[in-house]
């Protein structure tokens, strides 16, 4: 595998109505653990469409040496596919069952191969991670979204590829699912380049690539090192920009001061000639020959002054946008102690199965709690936030929501209309408010002048969660209760931050789904629940 390898040449790629995405990037991979990192929008997944070619450039080129595997955000699946065609192996499967039942026909050990080994390798490599409960002939449709990633996974695993790219490889993972993804990416030897949120995943890599603008930049070591050294370069652009900003300063006020002195100069100059009785064409020659030093003198001044102005600029362009949002949500607040949702018994069926054990679940809700909800994955999770929102019904069991004032972020993020623009989008949920106070909260939201009018459907995962948030947490009337069912999902780290800024300036309570240890640290998590096997615990603590 030591000769796997990705190249790119001067690489450009623009969508169908020309909005381009990068131009000439040019960057070669080989051997290595590589993530890649870039706020939401900035082309991570188009890049890996392109390398995977699944896309085509506009220009340029890309040539991967070696077999590829290729895990996209969002799997293309259906759910009436079984495990064993999701794994590409059941053609083969068969023609072994028939090559064993006796049937020695020329296609069945075409299509084995030299895959003889097939059933096994398929059983240890979902065995590997954490599948091994699963029968090859499950339907799609009875798993987990963090069963169906790590099936996913297994997938690309089994082609014995040269190339692995994975893109947020972590999403919907519970914890137990994250460290064996970890155990398995460490074991592999080839050319990895993968689109991650997860710092624990990234802090597993060798070097770090950054997509900015037309430029990848490569930083060795992990995400660690690759922060700290963004720092550094920070440091030094703040420090350039102060300097370049004083600089500038100093040269306008010489040109200020040399101005002045130009002009003190011309009107003596102009009294002693006129007192001197000089000839009028001499004095005029003298004149002329003052006012052009001085026009020269200025001119010095002024070309400093603008490479100066150049100087700030370039050091300006050095400096990285860190933008944070900053909100006051006191409409969110809810009362110590009211109680906002109290289920008793709650049973519900998924795929014929009951999610809960036969007494049912009970829960209740209380302001201004901040609870995470943990488990494995396939628990039902998703299905308990449902139920609290009133997306599903209840089989059997009591519910009361006290005042109804109840927000459901789903995986999905599909409460925005995606033909309205974002600016559309927030009025219907504000309809009270003057258009300036709209457009004002927009802007906290980090959605100023044109991307406020941008259609929801072209939004990135990172400004379609922000402006989500936007509608929802600036509704009329503002939830009391705001469920969210894994938030990080497709998110950046800078979005992550934004994400966990609007959750500490929220002062209701929340139930999160999240398997991203560092995002609950960061939110004041102060009640910790955990469902499994059918059973709904208090665990104190943050547990797999």
């Amino acid at each position: 595998m030591s000769d796997a390898s990705v190249v790119c040449s001067n690489l450009s790629f623009s969508w169908p109505d020309d909005t381009p995405v990068f131009h000439d990037l040019t960057f070669s991979l080989n051997s290595g653990r590589t993530g890649l990192v870039a706020p939401n929008g900035s082309g991570k997944s188009t890049l890996l469409k392109l390398i995977a070619g699944q896309l085509g450039p506009t220009t340029g080129s890309v040539s991967v040496a070696g077999t590829l595997g290729y895990l996209p955000q969002t799997l293309p699946l259906t759910g009436t596919l079984t495990v064993a065609e999701v794994l590409g192996v059941a053609a083969v499967i068969r023609a072994l069952d028939a090559v064993e039942s006796g049937d020695v026909s020329e296609e069945h050990f075409t299509a084995i191969g030299d895959e003889w080994d097939i059933e096994e390798r398929t059983r240890a490599e979902l065995d590997r991670l954490g599948l091994a409960d699963l029968t090859l002939d499950r339907r799609l449709s009875t798993l987990s979204g963090g069963q169906v990633v790590s099936l996913g996974l297994a997938a690309q695993l089994l082609k014995r590829p040269d190339v692995l790219l994975l893109d947020e490889p972590t999403n919907n993972l519970d914890l137990d699912a994250r460290h064996r993804l970890y155990d398995v990416l460490g074991d592999f030897h080839g050319c990895l380049l993968l689109v991650s949120h997860d710092r624990a995943l990234l802090d597993r890599m060798e070097r770090i690539a950054e997509l900015s603008g037309d430029e990848l930049r490569f930083y060795g070591g992990n995400f660690t090192a690759y922060e700290e050294a963004v720092a550094a370069e920070r440091e030094v652009a703040e420090k350039n920009v102060r300097n370049a900003e004083l600089e500038l300063k100093r040269e306008k006020r010489e040109m200020q001061q040399a101005r002045e002195r130009a002009e003190r100069r011309a009107s003596n100059a102009s009294r002693n000639l006129k007192n001197a009785g000089l000839p009028r064409i001499f004095a005029g020659n003298m004149k002329r020959g003052a006012q052009e030093s001085a026009g020269r003198a200025g001119q010095m001044h002024a070309a400093r002054v603008s490479d100066a102005k150049a100087r700030l600029d370039e050091a300006g362009r050095a400096l990285r946008d860190e933008q944070r949002i900053t909100l006051e949500l006191p409409d969110t607040r809810v009362p110590a102690g009211r109680n906002l949702f109290l289920g008793e018994g709650m049973q519900i069926r998924h795929a014929g199965r009951p999610v809960f054990t036969e007494a049912g679940v009970d829960l209740t809700v209380r302001g201004p709690e901040r609870i995470a909800l943990t488990g494995p994955n396939g628990a039902g999770k998703s299905t308990l936030l449902r139920l609290i929102d009133g997306e599903l019904t209840p089989d059997s069991g009591q519910i009361t929501r006290n005042d109804g004032r109840i927000a459901y972020l789903s995986q999905r993020l599909d409460l925005l209309d995606p033909d309205r623009t974002v600016a559309e989008n927030f009025a219907a949920f504000t309809p009270e408010l003057p258009e300036a106070e709209r457009m004002n909260l927009l802007a906290r939201f980090l959605f100023r002048g044109a991307r406020a009018h941008l259609p929801a459907g072209v939004l990135s995962g990172g400004e379609r969660l922000r402006a989500t948030l936007a509608c929802v947490l600036c509704a009329e009337p503002a939830p009391h209760l705001l469920l969210l069912d894994e938030p990080t999902n497709n998110l950046d780290l800078v979005s992550a931050g934004q994400l966990e800024s609007a959750l500490n300036a929220y002062q209701g309570a929340f139930m999160v789904v999240s398997h991203d240890e560092r995002f609950l640290a960061r939110i004041g998590v102060n009640r910790w629940l955990r469902l499994a096997d059918g059973e709904l615990e208090e665990t104190g603590a943050l547990a797999v």
